[in-house]
């Protein structure tokens, strides 16, 4: 760990301390007095409150190196002394050593909270390894990324920049004039969305920027691939970045960039429902995975254009605030000519999706319609059955068989039910194809 030169009047001053600590208390041990234990309390309280208000009045930092120097008895005694408020301060300035000796072991870090710092070197952006605050203060930075970062870490860029960075739990959704602003102090504040398209997974991601003396703060609670792409594409290339604007404005570009592929991604789905949509045939069940599909593409859709919408409300707010120089502003203009071109796809993708999912409801009714039918022929078959029935079910019924023995009477009757059914299904037949000649025929001329 880095540290600042260690004052040798403090560390004397707490030795001298400690020293008279241990002298007085060996001496009113060895003595022989009346009521020893109670006058050996009261000099190791008083001791020990002239060492802790020392202690109270010396610096985090100095504080830290000082036990760092000592010994490992003198540390331990130190450290009770310190207040409980100032510890977890102290703790993250000292050195690993120090701490295992007092058994405050390194906290650990959950490894999706991330704190990435880059500076310019030889015209690339270099990624430095931070470990604590004084790291920060070691460097001069221009981008500063931060993904689901603990306080502690918020808390480091605001001393060490004096800058005020907002929890990435708290973006929300906010209007337009709480989306964009500039402070009294000049920092320029930007609340974006940023799309993340995965096969499990499809939503926007809000980004909080802030611009400060030269240097981007991304704060975010999810990693993106945008951000991704723009770190290995300013490492590889020389001259791809030259300040924190260029960083951020290729970050919009980025955006829009990943936006479209995300729009062939849609159009090769939509290509594939479409081959399932117009085939001859389609059951309720494939029907409805379609509908499913076709879903699941339309709000994909809507969220890249309210990204893009919101990506051409961020550029032209810098354009507007003249933050940019003449090559940015023809940078950002470049960029909206590509959110122009992005409108038209998702207005042609929104058109494409309420086709498909028209003729999808068509095929449903088709099929609806089939069904129907195939119940109103049963109904017109049985309709004469059931007239039948019921008259043979009369007592006229009886009187008119009673020469015939009831297995010939009930025969006959079922089979002149079946022979009445029978040529009722063939009328309907033959009727349903004397219908189809004439539509035909429409249809030819």
């Amino acid at each position: 760990m880095n540290q600042p030169p260690r004052s040798p009047d403090y560390f004397t001053d707490v030795s001298n301390l400690l020293a008279k600590h241990k002298l007085v208390e060996g001496l009113v041990r060895r003595q022989d007095m009346p009521h020893h234990d109670l006058v050996e309390t009261l000099v190791q309280k008083q001791n020990r409150t002239e060492l802790q208000k020392h202690l109270d009045q010396l610096p985090t930092l100095v504080l830290a190196n000082v036990l760092d120097a000592l010994s490992a008895d003198d540390r331990l005694i130190v450290w009770n002394l310190v207040r409980e408020d100032r510890k977890e301060d102290i703790r993250r300035d000292m050195s690993e050593a120090g701490r295992l000796s007092l058994g405050l072991e390194a906290k650990p870090r959950v490894r999706s909270m991330v704190m990435r710092v880059f500076d310019l070197y030889e015209g690339k952006l270099r990624q430095i390894t931070i470990e604590s605050k004084t790291d920060l203060q070691h460097y001069t930075p221009i981008w500063i990324d931060l993904v689901m970062p603990e306080e502690e870490q918020l808390a480091w860029a605001n001393d060490v920049f004096d800058v005020e960075l907002p929890n990435p739990n708290e973006l929300t959704d906010l209007e337009t004039s709480a989306r964009f602003y500039v402070e009294e102090n000049g920092q320029v504040h930007l609340h974006s969305d940023f799309l993340l398209d995965r096969k499990d997974e499809s939503r926007n991601v809000a980004v909080a920027f802030v611009l400060n003396k030269g240097m981007l703060f991304s704060v975010r609670n999810r990693e993106l691939p945008v951000f991704r792409l723009q770190r290995s594409r300013a490492k590889a290339e020389s001259g791809y970045v030259s300040e924190a604007k260029d960083v951020l404005l290729d970050l919009y570009a980025a955006e829009v960039e990943y936006s479209a592929n995300a729009l062939e991604d849609v159009y090769a789905e939509l290509e594939n429902v479409g081959r399932q949509v117009f085939r001859s045939h389609m059951t309720d069940d494939e029907a409805a995975k379609m509908l499913a599909a076709i879903a699941e593409e339309e709000d994909l859709n809507g969220r890249i254009r309210r990204n893009v919408l919101d990506t051409r409300r961020a550029l032209s707010f810098l354009m507007r605030g003249r933050f940019l120089s003449e090559t940015q502003h023809a940078d950002v203009r470049e960029i909206l000519r590509d959110i122009e071109s992005l409108d038209g796809h998702t207005a042609f993708l929104f058109n494409k999706i309420n086709f498909q999912m028209d003729a999808i409801v068509g095929l449903i009714n088709v099929n609806q319609n089939k069904d129907i039918k195939r119940l109103t022929i049963i109904s017109v078959i049985f309709m004469p059955l059931n007239l039948l029935a019921g008259m043979g079910g009369m007592s006229e019924f009886t009187m008119m068989t009673q020469s015939l023995p009831w297995p010939w009477a009930y025969g006959l009757f079922a089979l002149g039910l079946l022979s009445i059914g029978w040529l009722t299904y063939l009328g309907l037949h033959v009727f349903e194809r004397r219908k189809q000649k004439p539509d035909a025929a429409v249809r030819r001329k």
